[in-house]
């Protein structure tokens, strides 16, 4: 094995380490780290909850016998920082204990790391190398990287729609038609879960009453946000229940007299997408779920402002109703997955950090 297949072989462990850190790095970034020894792991460490000790630290804190890190290799899925936050910078621990050579996946697009850590590592004798498996990498990170990069949250459409095309039927009461399988709705669930926020349009809460929580899935519930321009949606509506922080746009300038629910004014005269955007970033709120109405969510697709779109295609058919949104030709990405005679795909928009395939 040469030295290129050894690197790729031991970030690729980097990588799944950094994915034990799914529900509790946020609003950091996944990191996975290695240290190899005479062809051998001696040490391995991820960064498992925000405010607490980096990667790298646990990896080293991992070394039975620390008089070997100064012949080791030290592997990092992403680069090192080199700044004081929560922790000390994990590059002055990495020459601290002399280990001679890291290898990095990729840069952290962070401001204040930015090339910086690897800087100060290369500064003080480090062997460094770097752009290992880059684009598994910056995927793995891809939420921290948009939001790092494109100064807005990372954004994911979802949807179900039935074999005919639509995704609900016209209607001014009643239930909504329930499309997804007990199994999807669990996933569903589950991409609450991994999100920090999630947004519906007024006719959606009205009609279908949601109460846009993790209920099938194991984590934390997401900020719920709604639009209600002039203030209608009625108290009783699940999102008004006080069980999680609720934000409502509006372009009406009064306070919330439900607990837990908070008014934030916007320019309804304006597009309000741009405004919504500089909202959650300002609230570093690094991803967004968005589940319907069709027009919210058509909006975003007309904007290209989406990073992923989740559709559920059923095989009911529902003969008429509300039509579903309709994606772009030639999609960047397509992955198609069965769910017993029903089919998921998910779509990613590539346009993220430097056309990076994120």
């Amino acid at each position: 094995m040469n030295r290129k297949e050894e690197d790729e072989k031991y970030m690729r462990r980097c990588i799944q380490l950094a994915r034990n850190g799914a529900m509790g790095a946020a609003p950091n970034p996944m990191v996975g780290a290695v240290i190899v020894c005479d062809g051998k792991i001696i040490g391995e460490g991820y960064h498992r909850r925000c405010g607490q000790a980096h990667a790298e630290v646990n990896a080293i804190r991992s070394v039975r016998n620390p008089e070997l890190l100064t012949r080791s290799t030290i592997y990092v899925s992403l680069e090192p920082c080199s700044h004081y936050g929560k922790t000390p910078p994990c590059a002055d621990l990495i020459i601290e204990k002399q280990i001679p050579r890291v290898v990095v996946g990729c840069i952290d697009p962070f401001a204040r790391v930015s090339g910086r850590g690897i800087q100060k590592l290369r500064d003080a004798g480090v062997d460094v190398t770097v752009g290992v498996l880059e684009d598994d990498c910056l995927s793995l990170n891809r939420r921290f990287i948009t939001f790092h990069s494109e100064k807005r949250p990372y954004i994911v459409l979802k949807w179900a729609q039935s074999a005919d095309g639509f995704i609900d039927k016209v209607r001014e009461g009643g239930h909504p038609v329930v499309l997804s399988s007990p199994e999807t709705q669990m996933l569903a669930h589950k991409h609450r879960a991994e999100c920090k926020a999630i947004l519906v349009g007024r006719r959606t809460a009205l009609l279908d009453n949601p109460s846009l929580t993790v209920r099938s899935w194991h984590g934390d519930n997401p900020l719920r946000l709604v639009i209600d321009r002039s203030l209608t949606l009625p108290p009783g509506l699940h999102l008004f229940d006080g069980s999680t922080p609720t934000v409502i746009f509006t372009e009406m300038d009064s306070a919330s007299q439900h607990p837990g629910v908070e008014h934030v004014r916007l320019d309804f005269t304006q597009d309000i997408l741009p405004q919504i955007m500089r909202y959650l970033h300002e609230r570093n709120i690094q991803s967004l779920l968005v589940e319907g109405g069709c027009r919210l969510l058509q909006s975003f697709i007309d904007a290209k402002l989406w990073d992923e779109v989740h559709v559920e295609r059923v095989s009911l058919r529902l003969e008429d109703g509300v039509p579903a949104p309709t994606m772009p030709p030639n999609v960047c990405f397509q992955v198609e997955k069965r769910f017993g005679s029903d089919y998921l795909h998910f779509y990613r928009n590539v346009h993220q950090a430097g056309d990076k395939k994120l």
